[in-house]
């Protein structure tokens, strides 16, 4: 293959994982297309099949709260409960990093690095997701889960905060699309 036909298709790549990152936070709340593109989780766990490496972690992660009580979480603001995924992204961001600081090179690390991108990248956006008449202040009662070193746990977590809680915060704030 010569080097116009790679370059064609580095830049095509390149191109399409740009078309996403300046989208802005209606197009996350009103698209749920974006959204579908954006969660990286399934993606992860194919990688971790192929990396015996990351059976356990060099250290525990606090999982993200994930249980929903319908009516609790009805009764809470739109501000509170962006609050709340706020605290729990920040929280495994925090975690995935310590753990991937002490990682050693290779695949183990190569994914824990693809997964702190994708928690940070849904930090961002929901950041973005201020509404006018938000107060600064806003705090999120903490929901303590438990620690694991297991990344399928921290995977199968992290993907039932987005499918779960920031799912239903979007279909909140939906509603004004």
């Amino acid at each position: 293959m010569d080097l116009s036909r790679v370059l064609v298709v580095v830049l095509s790549m390149i191109a399409s994982e740009l078309s996403h990152i300046h989208a802005r936070p209606i197009d996350f709340v009103c698209d749920s297309e974006a959204r579908r593109v954006m969660n990286k989780v399934k993606d992860l766990e194919e990688e971790m099949v192929d990396c015996s490496a990351v059976a356990s972690l060099p250290s525990s992660i606090q999982l993200p709260c994930i249980r929903i009580h319908k009516a609790t979480w009805e009764k809470k603001s739109v501000h509170e409960r962006r609050a709340e995924i706020l605290l729990s992204l920040w929280t495994l961001a925090q975690d995935v990093r310590s753990a991937r600081t002490l990682s050693h090179p290779g695949c183990a690390l190569t994914l824990l690095e693809r997964l702190e991108h994708s928690i940070n990248n849904y930090l961002h956006v929901v950041k973005l997701l201020y509404n006018e008449g938000e107060q600064a202040g806003t705090q999120a009662k903490s929901c303590l889960g438990q620690d694991s070193k297991d990344l399928g746990l921290v995977l199968r977590h992290f993907g039932r905060l987005l499918t779960g809680k920031l799912e239903w915060l979007v279909a909140e704030m939906a509603k004004g699309c």
